[in-house]
């Protein structure tokens, strides 16, 4: 009998099961279907192989130690090859079950835990079921036919933590081996340096940021308080606390961080700023750090930018509809100004790439100044700000209009000077693109008069402004219907077609897919002005920013709001999530 035969039946308790005799080839099927389906490179596959030749491990779980392919990754290409399901969250039991036949130890060095008892057959969460040894132990050691189902190493860790209570999840098992000396004179430098190097801490610090990857997080804040560590992660745009180091190892944690990013650590009284270039399970990661002095220690927080899964496409944003139309419309114009606004973490950078994208050809000369330059494009000139040397926003645009671009992007509109330097490359024929902190599109104009520009160099220059927000995008998998109130549909709804019939609306639910969480990703929702005689009449009357958004509606500019309950309506969002985003606009 082959292996994925073996394992995927069940397991006799009074006959010995047939011996494995293709696990090797099991083993190159799963590397093999790893690399096909780019969750791990060759050449990675390659030099872990020679590992695992030298220590007598097998490659996939190599591959997981080395950071190189995530436990979820594994899991699912272990389920896939041998046709086992994936035990979700919801499969784990909430009590203890055959205590008395099973020993903890022995659940936690093999990575299992029984799940449910059905009759004579027991469900069984395995995290490697490529080795028919542990489910055949406890096939003969409890009588029963054993059924397998593939766990995620760590959850089935959490899950005996939970049940049987011994403190030895991942980080803790880490933290035991910190000793008690950890919360030594934060004062004493050398020392300091010596807790940061030491394995313990590197391990701690290199799980926090594990974790972070697999949840899809976008930031960690890594934040001290009396008496305690907080880490929390900003998964799709809502931060959650997670599971942190114990206090007393809070300064050689953020000095870790700190020695990583290349920051000072002797430096407490300051706030400081660097970058963690960083390869986490065969993804190539920039960290951007931030730290700042707080009540009770440094306060830091790195973003995490995966170069690899970031798509600079309008689509992959959510951008659809008439806000696409309107948009592609002032970007095909060959000179003048787009400003995209927004508040921060809105993902106005993100958009003003997409749209580099889109128009970056052999043709065009492209220059950016930006701070910090997050993503590199290929074919164009990016430019990093620096004003500790002088090199700011106005500086470098002062010199890069001498450049011959066709097309300039500046990262931010934070003062006049750049505003203006900004305007006059406009009226001499370039392209320029730009954010603003604004809360929507008309509040864009009202922000560049306020600073100072001069209304009638406005309407000349500017051709539209595009705001914008971020919602969470439902799961697909686990999303729920539901039939709203009336009164709601009423109210969020009013111009709705009735003859549609009863109308359903999406929530959320949570699945293993999703975290729980029941969303899966972001989406934008936006609002493009496009500039007309009447708005450039309005604007050099000094029009507010209220009658602006007026006359905006007027000619066809979909708000915010109603751009959002458009995505509601196609259930890839929900209306709580719109409602959060929008209701202060």
């Amino acid at each position: 009998m082959s292996a994925q035969a073996s394992h995927a039946i069940s397991h006799s308790t009074h006959s010995e099961p047939p011996p494995v005799d293709d696990t090797p080839s099991l083993e190159g099927r799963l590397t093999a279907l790893l690399r096909d389906e780019g969750r791990v490179a060759e050449l990675d596959l390659a030099r872990t192989r020679r590992l695992a030749l030298e220590h007598g491990e097998p490659v996939h779980r190599l591959l997981v130690r080395l950071g190189l392919v995530s436990e979820r990754d594994l899991a699912q290409a272990i389920a896939r090859l041998l046709k086992l399901p994936l035990a979700e969250a919801h499969d784990y039991p909430e009590a203890p079950a055959l205590e008395q036949d099973i020993s903890l130890r022995f659940m936690k060095d093999a990575h299992l835990i029984p799940l449910r008892q059905d009759g004579g057959r027991l469900l069984v969460a395995l995290a490697d079921p490529l080795d028919p040894y542990p489910a055949r132990a406890v096939a003969l050691a409890t009588g029963f036919d054993i059924e397998l189902k593939v766990g995620l190493a760590g959850d089935i860790d959490s899950a005996l933590e939970r049940l049987y209570g011994e403190g030895h999840s991942a980080m803790k098992g880490i933290v035991d081996g910190l000793g008690e000396g950890e919360g030594a004179d934060e004062d004493d430098i050398e020392h300091l340096k010596d807790l940061a190097s030491e394995a313990p801490v590197i391990r701690l610090v290199n799980l926090v940021i594990q974790r972070a990857v697999e949840a899809r997080a976008s930031d960690i804040h890594i934040e001290p308080f009396e008496g305690q560590l907080k880490v929390r992660l900003r998964i799709d745009g809502v931060l959650q606390e997670v599971e942190a180091p114990p206090a007393r190892s809070t300064a050689a944690v953020i000095s870790r961080v700190k020695i990583m990013a290349k920051l000072n650590i002797a430096e407490r009284r300051l706030p400081q700023d660097g970058r963690i270039p960083l390869r986490v399970q065969g993804k190539e990661l920039d960290l951007r750090v931030s730290s700042v002095p707080t009540l009770y220690g440094e306060s830091v927080v790195m973003r995490l930018l995966d170069k690899a899964s970031v798509k600079f496409d309008f689509d992959a944003l959510g951008f659809d509809g008439a806000p696409r139309q309107r948009f592609l419309e002032i970007l095909d114009r060959p000179h003048g100004i787009i400003l995209v606004t927004g508040p921060t973490g809105s993902g106005k950078s993100t958009t003003l790439y997409t749209a580099l994208s889109r128009i970056n050809t052999p043709a065009s000369k492209i220059i950016t100044v930006e701070d910090p330059v997050e993503y590199q494009l290929a074919g164009i000139n990016q430019i990093q700000v620096k004003p500790q040397i002088g090199m700011t926003f106005a500086g470098a645009l002062r010199a890069i209009v001498r450049q011959d671009p066709d097309i300039i992007m500046v990262g931010e509109m934070r003062d006049l000077e750049t505003a203006r330097i900004a305007v006059q490359s406009a009226l001499t024929g370039h392209l320029v693109l730009s954010t603003l902190h604004t809360n929507n599109a008309a509040g864009g104009v009202s922000r560049l008069l306020d600073m100072g520009v001069e209304d009638y160099l406005l309407t000349s220059t500017v051709n539209g402004i595009i705001g914008q927000r971020l919602v969470r995008r439902l799961c697909l998998h686990c999303r729920e219907p539901y039939a709203p109130l009336p009164e709601v549909m009423d109210e969020l709804f009013p111009n709705l077609d009735a003859s549609r019939g009863e109308l359903r609306l999406y929530r959320a639910k949570g699945c293993d897919r999703c975290g729980g969480t029941g969303y899966l990703g972001r989406l934008v929702i936006a609002e493009v002005l496009l500039m007309s005689d009447a708005l450039r009449q309005a604007v050099l009357s000094h029009a507010t920013a209220t009658e602006i958004q007026r006359i905006a509606q007027t000619e066809g500019m979909a708000t915010l709001h109603q751009d959002g309950m458009r995505k509601v309506l196609a259930g890839i969002t929900t209306l709580e999530d719109v409602l959060r985003v929008t209701q202060s606009d």
